[in-house]
């Protein structure tokens, strides 16, 4: 029999793992683009989608009793395919509980969210250039690298906000 206080739980996010969220979601900016995010711009954000599922919403993963992981799935409509496809974003997994299937976990439950799901299409990410890592875990999902390359160009307001993020 399973030990209740290792299986993980992954269930749809609530309004009271906002700061669990939050937390994660600044930890990944750091580790992985080294920037420092503002905690009340971050915090908005992240209750923004608890509040509104028009956004996404959030899967989290507990252990103990604790979520210590978590990923967004966000929307993009299709017209040539008449449907969604599926983006995740804010993957996060607590350090010590890295490499023991959570993400795995998390993303099943994406996938069957997806197949229950008629209008969506299917599921994509983007990922760091550099992250070898991370895409490897991907391939062994299933999911194959595309054609496509992202660009951005934010408003002003934003685009402030980013610069100082990134140090410029």
């Amino acid at each position: 029999m399973a030990d209740p206080s290792t299986t993980p739980l992954i269930r749809a996010a609530r309004r009271d793992d906002a700061a669990a969220i939050a937390r994660f979601n600044a930890a990944m900016a750091a580790e992985t683009e080294s920037i420092t995010l503002d905690a009340a711009t971050l915090r908005a954000g992240v209750e923004a989608v608890l509040d509104d599922p028009r956004h996404g919403f959030y899967l989290v993963a507990e252990v103990g009793g604790a979520v210590v992981a978590c990923l967004m799935i966000t929307y993009e409509w299709s017209d040539w395919r008449n449907g969604e496809w599926w983006w995740l974003q804010s993957v996060y997994v607590e350090t010590a509980h890295r490499r023991g299937g959570l993400f795995r976990a998390m993303y099943d439950a994406v996938e069957r969210r997806v197949r229950d799901t008629p209008q969506a299409i299917g599921l994509r990410l983007y990922v760091e250039r550099d992250n070898a890592r991370a895409m490897g875990t991907y391939r062994a999902l299933g999911m194959h690298e595309t054609a496509y390359r992202v660009f951005e160009k934010g408003t002003a307001s934003r685009a402030l906000l980013e610069a100082d993020a990134h140090g410029a």
